[in-house]
C-alpha cells in the first residue's frame, strides 16, 4: 500500500512540475509516464485521465491550506472578527503567489471549473465549516449579534468569491486586491456585529 501511495505521489508531482512549466493543455500522459521513468500503461493503473491527475493535484493542494486556515479558525485566544479577516486574507495572498509564481496554474483551475465544477463546490463546503465555527464564537462572546452561522458563512463566502480563486483576480495587483477585500470584509463585519459594538473603539485598544 505504502508503495501505492509513493508512486502516486511521484506521479502527483511530476505532473504538477510539468503543468506548472507547460500548461495543462500541453501536457501528455505520454509525458507525465516519462518523467516518472514509467510506462504510459502503469500511469493509468493509478489515474484514467489526464483531468484526475489535474483533480487530485489541486485536492491535494486545497487540503493543504485548509489545515493552515482552520489552524487559524481555531486561534481562541484572537478575536472573531480577526480571524475571519486573516483566513480570508491569507488564502488570497496564498493564491495569488501561486500564479504569481506559476501562472499556467490558471489554465488548470480553469478546467477544472468547467469539468470537474464538483470539486470548488466541495471546497467550499469544507471552508464553510471553519468559517462558520469563527462565527459562532464571536456571537456567543456577544461580539457579533445572533445569527444562522451556517447561512452566513455561506453568505460571506458569496460576497468574497473573487478573493478565493485565482481565475477570479481579474489580473489586478495584489495592493489593489487587499484594498478591495479589506473594504468588502469591513463591510460584512459592521453587519455582524452587535449593535452596541463600537469597532473604532476596539481597534484603537489593540
Amino acid at each position: 500500500m505504502d508503495q501505492k501511495i509513493d508512486t502516486r505521489d511521484r506521479i502527483l508531482h511530476a505532473a504538477a512540475e510539468r503543468i506548472k512549466h507547460y500548461g495543462y493543455n500541453k501536457t501528455t500522459m505520454a509525458e507525465i509516464a516519462a518523467d516518472c521513468r514509467m510506462s504510459p500503461g502503469n500511469i493509468y493503473r493509478f489515474f484514467e485521465a489526464k483531468i484526475d491527475i489535474a483533480e487530485a493535484i489541486a485536492r491535494q493542494h486545497a487540503m493543504e491550506q485548509n489545515g493552515r486556515l482552520s489552524a487559524i479558525a481555531r486561534r481562541k485566544g484572537a478575536p472573531a472578527d480577526k480571524r475571519l479577516r486573516d483566513i480570508l486574507t491569507v488564502q488570497m495572498r496564498e493564491n495569488y503567489a501561486l500564479i504569481e509564481r506559476d501562472a499556467k496554474i490558471i489554465e488548470l483551475a480553469e478546467v477544472l471549473k468547467t469539468e470537474r465544477p464538483l470539486g470548488h463546490s466541495e471546497q467550499m463546503a469544507l471552508q464553510r465549516v471553519f468559517l462558520a465555527e469563527v462565527l459562532k464564537d464571536g456571537a456567543e462572546d456577544s461580539l457579533f449579534r445572533p445569527m444562522d452561522v451556517e447561512y452566513t458563512a455561506e453568505m460571506v463566502q458569496a460576497a468574497t468569491q473573487k478573493f478565493s480563486f485565482p481565475h477570479l483576480f481579474s489580473m489586478l495587483a495584489l495592493p489593489k486586491l487587499e484594498r478591495e477585500l479589506d473594504g468588502v470584509l469591513t463591510l460584512i463585519l459592521n453587519g455582524l456585529y452587535r449593535p452596541d459594538y463600537d469597532a473604532r473603539a476596539a481597534a484603537n485598544e489593540q
